[in-house]
């Protein structure tokens, strides 16, 4: 049994959209980045990694953004777009830079494909050239490939697109993460030094400071996701912000159920949709 758990899975046809698009009659341009909310591992890669199911439950509950995509579904409802990643990050991470050399994650054993569990236990055996690239190409590309093709047609289409990045984080700091500061706010903005303009950014504080939810700038996370083309031509017409909400406000860690609060943070992202976004497009 042993030597299938740990079989490579060079070869594997893998049939399921590694991601969905979210949208109906677009008519704003604006864009949730939705990569670490799902828990799904195919059944091929599951058999490859060497950890037992009791801790591999305890990883997805650590590492994964839980309802998020709920908690930010208003973007696609009112007329924008939603790409969310259907894969576990376990399997691969989109959010990752695919250069290991060019990912500081990587050094924890968490580049784009991890190696390492959130403890610094041995995650999967060691990853082969051909059986990395065939991981980028099923697992990564096609993301990154939908992201752009969806920026390329709302800026054609708007003239500019914002991205609103959208994720959780746990309550105490978890062992491998870079910032280890015990006390954690309740929202964590990310931004980028060209890509976030400074009026949305200090309207979104002023909306947080409006709820009575204490945000961090950068902290425990920090910058915010721009596609790399984008990123690396410093394109003026793409801004983005990344908004991190902290997990306890909306659900249980330990047991991963959302609480009776989860309708309430829903609604107020709903609102910093509708109030602070919204007018940012349109008046900028």
């Amino acid at each position: 049994m042993a030597s299938d758990r740990h079989a490579g899975w060079i070869g594997l046809v893998y049939s399921m959209e590694t991601y969905s698009i979210l949208k109906n009659d677009v008519t704003v341009p604006i864009i949730a980045n939705i990569p670490h909310s799902s828990t799904f591992i195919p059944p091929e890669i599951r058999n490859s990694l060497l950890i037992s199911d009791e801790e591999l439950e305890r990883e997805l509950l650590l590492l994964t953004d839980r309802y998020v995509d709920e908690l930010f579904s208003s973007v696609h409802e009112i007329g924008g777009v939603a790409v969310r990643y259907n894969i576990s990050r376990m399997v691969l991470d989109p959010e990752r830079f695919e250069k290991d050399e060019e990912e500081v994650m990587s050094k924890k054993g968490m580049g784009v494909i991890y190696t390492k569990t959130s403890d610094g236990k041995d995650l999967r055996p060691p990853v082969s050239a051909n059986e990395r690239e065939q991981l980028l190409e099923t697992f990564y590309r096609p993301y990154h490939r939908a992201m752009e093709q969806e920026f390329d047609t709302l800026i054609e289409k708007f003239g500019r697109c914002l991205i609103i990045d959208c994720h959780s984080f746990s309550s105490t700091p978890l062992l491998f993460e870079l910032d280890q500061y015990p006390v954690r706010l309740d929202i964590c903005i990310g931004t980028d030094k060209f890509h976030t303009p400074l009026p949305l950014r200090e309207a979104v504080d002023q909306f947080f400071n409006r709820v009575h939810l204490v945000i961090a700038l950068n902290k425990p996370y920090a910058g915010t996701y721009v596609p790399s083309k984008y990123l690396e031509k410093k394109d003026a017409r793409v801004s983005s912000i990344m908004i991190e909400i902290n997990r306890k406000l909306y659900m249980d860690e330990k047991t991963d159920e959302k609480l009776i609060s989860f309708e309430d943070v829903r609604n107020k992202m709903s609102d910093l949709i509708h109030s602070v976004v919204m007018p940012h497009l349109i008046y900028r």
